[in-house]
């Protein structure tokens, strides 16, 4: 499957998770950030359109968002 744009952001590792889901979809318009606790249970399909981003207890990105 090829993906369209940008598919990992590592750069945002760190940041809080809401200002990097905004900018993963300014820097991909093709995907749907969506915010979730690191240990959150999430399906295992892969989709082009979706980017999870997963936060720690704070709210701060703890694993890098990418495609998936």
């Amino acid at each position: 499957m090829v993906c369209v744009g940008k598919e990992s952001w590592p750069e945002l590792l760190g940041a809080e998770g809401s200002a990097a889901a905004a900018i993963i979809e300014k820097e991909n318009p093709h995907v749907d950030a969506i915010v979730l606790h690191k240990d959150a249970i999430t399906t295992m399909e892969y989709r082009c359109d979706r980017v999870r981003v997963r936060v720690d207890d704070y709210g701060i990105v703890a694993k890098t968002p990418r495609i998936g």
